[in-house]
């Protein structure tokens, strides 16, 4: 058969510009500090499916909560071809070098939902100052007086700073007038629920298990504060959280927990899923949709920064979390005896 001579040129162009499309897809590294937490698989599924639909390619690692591997993680995410990198930090002062090695390899680094003080790098969190409000508001509404415990989150993590300052915002006053005792406050190591439980605890024993309400600043400390307090028959106290992870939607709704601060991972992993792979095309980080110029950290440095809002979830509006596909009824109502069962499980 005659092969006419333009057709196999143009096939020729063709293939060669679908071939070029197809080697166009860059690599993007995340690096984990701890993939055991329940939220960071949700976060994990949302990023991937970002970075895949742009023809990008997800790789990964897990320091599991070693500052040491996380630094050789990053150095390996490097040497397989990553163009640009997530970093969820383990502790935000050790992982500098790391992030300062991704620079000068040319490599730009986002900073997922934990702050990373460097000028470089592109921020993308939840409102976290808001979240620690949202604890405090739910926590005072419902004791306007009593003694007050606070459990922190890792002294490694600049978020358990922003989330105390937030709750303090809300606090003073009343803590000011002597309306609010603070008589304990113990931040936790790797936000572990087993640090939490034992720091509560120790604090129930100093306290006499006089403790009227319990400021935790995630679902993680929340549930080892509840397991402390249930030891003593104290089931009710209430205690705030975040994530809306699944075990402390069941606590709301069983009674156990009074908030947890719903931060749609979905949405976050999506739009650092969707930054990173813009800033492997050489966009600068001040560029990416949304981003304004922040200076809230402690070393007041101006870093490009992505807000995005948190939902408080309470006994009132379970409802919307299953409405959204985030926890199914049968997962949020289980156990729920009917008498004191919220709206949502009827």
């Amino acid at each position: 058969m005659k092969t006419n001579k333009k057709s196999w040129v143009l096939a020729a162009l063709l293939c060669g510009v679908a071939s070029a499309a197809l080697a166009k897809g860059d690599v993007i590294g995340v690096s984990w500090s701890n993939f055991q937490e329940e939220r960071w698989k949700r976060d994990e599924a949302a990023i991937k499916a970002a970075i895949e639909a742009a023809g990008d390619r997800y790789i990964s690692a897990d320091a599991q909560g070693s500052n040491e591997k996380q630094r050789a993680d990053i150095d390996a995410l490097l040497t397989k071809g990553a163009k640009a990198l997530i970093v969820l930090a383990q502790d935000a002062s050790a992982i500098l070098p790391a992030v300062n090695a991704a620079r000068q390899a040319g490599v730009p680094v986002l900073a997922y939902d934990r702050l990373i003080q460097d000028p470089n790098v592109l921020y993308v969190t939840f409102d976290n100052f808001e979240v620690g409000r949202m604890q405090a508001r739910a926590v005072l509404a419902l004791k306007p007086k009593g003694n007050y415990v606070f459990i922190k989150g890792a002294p490694t993590d600049s978020n358990a700073d922003f989330l105390h300052a937030g709750q303090l915002e809300v606090l003073k006053p009343a803590i000011a007038s002597g309306a609010i005792k603070v008589v304990g406050e113990q931040y936790t190591d790797n936000w572990s629920p087993e640090v939490a439980q034992r720091n509560m605890e120790q604090l129930l024993t100093k306290n006499g298990n006089k403790i009227d309400a319990v400021v935790a600043s995630n679902d993680g400390t929340a549930g080892g504060a509840v397991a402390a307090l249930k030891a003593q028959n104290l089931v009710g106290v209430p205690v705030s959280g975040q994530d809306a992870d699944l075990a402390a939607l069941n606590r709301i709704a069983r009674g156990e927990q009074t908030v947890s601060v719903w931060k749609d991972s979905r949405e976050l992993g999506k739009a650092a899923g969707r930054f990173a792979v813009m800033m492997a095309e050489k966009t600068k980080p001040s560029a990416v949709p949304g981003a304004a110029i922040w200076r809230d950290g402690s070393k007041k440095l101006p870093i490009a920064a992505v807000f995005l809002k948190p939902l408080a979830i309470t006994r009132d509006n379970l409802g919307v979390i299953i409405d959204a596909g985030w926890a199914t009824k049968a997962q949020v109502c289980a156990g729920v005896k009917p008498a004191a069962a919220p709206a949502a499980c009827k």
